[in-house]
C-alpha cells in the first residue's frame, strides 16, 4: 500500500486515511494512493462503505502546485474522481481544515460529505490565475445552486460549515473527522440511503436552466471588481457549462479552460505572486532557530489616520492595544474614527454585528507617552519629521521595559539615525504601514544597522498576525516603495513641461492596471503637502507650485490637476490647469510636443524598475520577489502583472536598457541611464529572476 494514504477496516466501514504533510496537497503519490485504497476497499468484500479522511491539522488543501508546468504524473486527478464516484459503495468525504481546490473537489466526487464545525471548504484557484480543473465549476454548482457557486468559484473566498451545511454542500457536521465519518456512514447503511452521485444531480440548477438571468445576475456582481483579469470571467464562463451542457461535455470544457489559462501570463504571474509573498517572510542573514519575542500588549503613539489604522489593524487579530495621544481631544477624535469605521463595517456585514464593541474594548486609548510601560512592542506614528521622531524615542527610552521591540512607521526617514536616539539600538526598526492602515496588506520591515535578529523575526511575525504581507528592507530615503515611486513621480511631472496632460499620463497608467495614475494621486493625498515640503528645501516646481499658489491643493479644496463636483471624488479634466500649464510653459520658452502614449508608459514604469535594480545592488532588498511584494501589496501594482519586476523579465531587459539610454540622451537627464546591475543582465541575455535562482544555487 502507499506511504502517505492508507486503508483501515472497522468491521464493515474502510476508513482511507491521507497522511502527507504539512497540507495534505494532491502529489502524485496522494493521487495514486487513493486511487489504490478506494479500489481496494471496492473490492474487499467485507467493506460496506467508505470514509476519507486525512491526518494532520487539515483536510486536503488543494493541488501540489510545485507540479505546475512540469510533465504531468499518473495518475491523473480526474481518474481518481471517477473511481471515487463510480464506487459501489458509499463514499462519504470526512473534513477537517479546509478542503480548498483539488480538495474540494475530491469531496465532491464524494456521494457525501461531513466535516467538524471550523472547517472551511472553498474553490480559491482564481487567485492563481485559474479555474477548478477537476470538476469543481460541474460538481460545485449541482451541490449548492449557481449562484453560491459563482460566489465561491468566481471571487474564490472559502464558506464555513454552517453555510456548507445551510446550502447542501455537507450533510452533517460532525465532533471529529475520522469518528464522524464513520458513525454518518454506518447511519447510511443502516437507512440503505441510495448514493447521491453529483454528476447525474440537476435539481439544484434546474431553475437557472429555466431562467439564465440568476445565473448571470451572480456573475456580474461578483466580476465587478475583476478589472483586466482573466480568470474570473472564465471560470464564469465554466459554471455556465454547467446549466448548458450535460456533465461530461462541461467538465471537457472546463478542463480546456483550464489548459488555457495554467499556460497564460496572467496566471504564472499571480502564481509568481503567491509564491513571492511565502518567500518575502523568509529573512536574508538571520540565525537559523531564531525565535520572535512574545507580544501580548501593543502600544501605538498616534491615534490620527496611522495611528488609527494600525491599532483597527491589531484589534482586528485580538491583540490588545494602548492608544497614546498628547492630548484628550486628539484622543477622543482617534477613538471615535475608529468606532464608525467598524459601525459602518458592520452595517454593510463585512463584519459580525457584536464585533465594532468587541474590537473597541481592546483598545485602551491614554494621554501620555509614560503608559508605554506593559507593551512587549511600540510603535510610532507621529508626525513624519527626523527631530519630532528622535525626541520620542529618546523619550521611549525611561518608560519602556526591556526587551520591547521600538518601531517607527515611518515612510522615508533613516532609521539608523532615530535607533541613535536611544540606548538600545539593537530593538529599533522601522514597520512601515500603508495607508488606510487597516485595509492595505503590506509592512515594510525596516532593519536598521544594530537591529537584533530576535527583534526582526517578531516583527515579521508579528505583521502576519495582523494578516499583514512582511518584507524586510534595508534602510535607504522611501526604502523600496516610496523610492521607486520617487522615480515615476519625477518624470510624471517632466511629461507635462514636455506637452503631455495630467489625464493623459493617468489614463495610461490606469489602463496598465494600476488603480489610480500620479495626478489623481497627488490630489487624493494634498499638493500642499509637496509644496510645503519643497519651499523647506529651497526647490521650485514651476507646474505644481502655480496651481498651488492658485489654491488648487486637490480633493479637499475641490480642485488641484483635475476639478471636483461638490461631494464627488470623480477626477475631471479642468481647462483651467491646461491653461495654465500652457502659460508656464510660455512664461520658460518651453515648446510643447505630442508625447505618445507608449512613451508615457515606458517613462512611467522603466525608471522605476532602474531604481529597483540599484535596489538589489545595494541589497536594500534582498530579491527581485521582495520588490514585486512591496509593490503588490502596498501601491497595487495589478496582480496579473507579477510585479514591476516580474514584469521588467517579461518585457526583456535588454529593450529596458535600450530605451532608458535613449530616454537619457532624448531628455538630458543622466539619471536615467541604465543602473550597472541592468546593463550587465541585459548584456548576458539575463532576467531579475536569474538572480533569485543563483542565490539559491549559492
Amino acid at each position: 500500500m502507499s506511504e502517505v494514504v492508507k486503508l483501515e477496516r472497522h468491521d464493515e466501514v474502510g476508513i482511507v486515511t491521507v497522511d502527507s504533510p504539512p497540507v495534505n496537497a494532491l502529489s502524485a503519490a496522494v493521487r495514486g494512493g487513493i486511487l489504490e485504497c478506494i479500489k481496494a476497499a471496492v473490492a474487499d468484500p467485507a467493506i460496506k462503505g467508505i470514509v476519507l479522511t486525512c491526518a494532520g491539522r487539515t483536510f486536503i488543501a488543494g493541488a501540489d502546485i510545485t507540479e505546475f508546468g512540469k510533465p504531468p504524473k499518473p495518475p491523473a486527478l480526474n481518474d481518481v474522481l471517477s473511481e471515487i464516484e463510480n464506487s459501489p459503495k458509499p463514499v462519504v468525504a470526512a473534513i477537517h481544515g479546509t478542503a480548498l481546490g483539488g480538495g474540494l473537489e475530491v469531496a465532491l466526487a464524494c456521494h457525501f460529505r461531513v466535516a467538524v464545525k471550523e472547517a472551511k471548504l472553498g474553490l480559491p484557484e482564481v487567485k492563481l490565475g485559474l479555474l477548478p480543473g477537476a470538476g469543481g465549476t460541474q460538481r460545485l454548482p449541482r451541490a449548492v445552486g449557481p449562484e453560491l457557486a459563482v460566489k465561491m468559484i468566481v471571487g474564490g473566498d472559502p464558506i464555513g460549515a454552517a453555510e456548507a451545511l445551510k446550502n447542501g454542500l455537507i450533510e452533517e457536521i460532525v465532533e471529529g473527522p475520522a469518528a464522524g465519518g464513520e458513525a454518518f456512514v454506518r447511519k447510511l447503511l443502516a437507512e440503505k440511503r441510495p448514493l447521491r452521485r453529483l454528476r447525474d444531480d440537476d435539481s439544484k440548477i434546474a431553475a437557472a436552466k429555466a431562467d439564465r438571468s440568476i445565473f448571470t445576475n451572480a456573475v456580474a456582481a461578483m466580476t465587478k471588481k475583476s478589472r483586466g483579469l482573466e480568470a474570473p470571467f472564465a471560470a464564469a464562463d465554466a459554471v455556465g457549462y454547467a446549466i448548458d451542457l450535460p456533465f461530461d461535455e462541461g467538465l471537457k470544457k472546463e478542463r480546456e479552460g483550464f489548459l488555457k489559462l495554467v499556460a497564460s501570463d496572467q496566471s504564472k504571474a499571480q502564481r509568481y505572486a503567491f509564491f513571492a509573498e511565502r518567500e518575502a517572510s523568509k529573512i536574508a542573514g538571520v540565525p537559523e532557530g531564531t525565535k520572535p519575542r512574545p507580544v501580548n500588549r501593543v502600544a501605538i503613539l498616534g491615534a490620527g489616520t496611522m495611528g488609527g489604522g494600525i491599532a483597527m489593524s491589531f484589534a482586528n487579530a485580538g491583540v490588545p492595544v494602548t492608544l497614546i495621544e498628547t492630548g484628550e481631544e486628539q484622543l477622543k477624535r482617534g477613538m471615535g474614527i475608529m468606532q464608525k469605521n467598524w459601525e459602518a463595517t458592520a452595517a454593510r456585514g463585512g463584519i459580525p454585528a457584536d464585533a465594532p464593541a468587541k474590537r473597541m474594548a481592546l483598545i485602551n486609548g491614554v494621554v501620555g507617552i509614560e503608559n508605554v510601560g506593559d507593551a512587549d512592542l511600540v510603535i510610532e506614528a507621529v508626525f513624519e519629521t527626523m527631530a519630532v521622531k528622535k525626541e520620542v524615542f529618546g523619550k521611549l527610552d525611561q518608560y519602556v521595559k526591556p526587551g520591547a521591540v521600538l518601531a517607527s512607521n515611518t515612510s522615508y526617514l533613516n532609521i539608523d539615525e532615530i535607533a541613535k536616539s536611544t540606548k538600545r539600538p539593537q530593538d529599533v526598526l522601522g514597520m512601515h504601514f500603508f495607508s488606510p492602515a487597516n485595509v492595505m496588506k503590506l509592512c515594510e520591515i525596516v532593519r536598521a544597522d544594530k537591529t537584533a535578529p530576535d527583534a526582526l523575526v517578531t516583527a515579521v511575525s508579528i505583521a502576519r498576525k495582523i494578516a499583514k504581507v512582511p518584507a524586510v528592507v534595508g534602510v535607504c530615503d522611501g526604502f523600496v516603495g516610496n523610492r521607486m515611486l520617487a522615480q515615476r513621480g519625477k518624470q510624471s511631472e517632466k511629461l507635462l513641461f514636455e506637452g503631455a496632460l495630467p489625464q493623459q499620463v493617468d489614463a495610461v497608467v490606469t489602463k496598465f492596471g494600476m488603480p489610480m495614475g500620479p495626478f489623481a494621486m497627488g490630489d487624493l493625498a494634498g499638493l500642499d503637502i509637496g509644496w510645503r515640503s519643497r519651499k523647506d528645501r529651497g526647490i521650485k516646481s514651476e507646474i505644481a507650485d502655480a496651481l498651488c499658489e492658485a489654491g488648487r491643493f486637490g480633493q479637499k479644496t475641490g480642485k488641484g490637476y483635475y476639478k471636483y463636483e461638490a461631494g464627488s471624488r470623480s477626477a475631471l479634466p479642468d481647462p483651467e490647469v491646461e491653461k495654465l500649464i500652457d502659460e508656464t510653459l510660455l512664461r520658460l520658452g518651453r515648446k510643447k510636443r505630442v508625447v505618445s502614449d507608449d512613451e508615457i508608459l515606458e517613462r512611467m514604469m522603466y525608471p522605476m524598475i532602474n531604481e529597483g535594480a540599484k535596489i538589489l545592488e545595494e541589497g536594500i532588498a534582498a530579491r527581485p520577489s521582495d520588490i514585486d511584494v512591496v509593490w503588490l501589496y502596498g501601491y497595487g501594482w495589478p496582480i496579473y502583472r507579477g510585479g514591476p519586476m516580474f514584469w521588467a523579465d517579461t518585457v526583456g531587459l535588454k529593450h529596458i536598457a535600450d530605451r532608458l539610454s535613449f530616454y537619457a540622451k532624448e531628455t538630458n537627464d543622466p539619471s536615467l541611464e541604465p543602473a550597472p546591475l541592468l546593463k550587465k543582465l541585459a548584456a548576458e541575455g539575463k532576467t531579475f529572476a536569474s538572480l533569485a535562482a543563483g542565490s539559491k544555487a549559492a
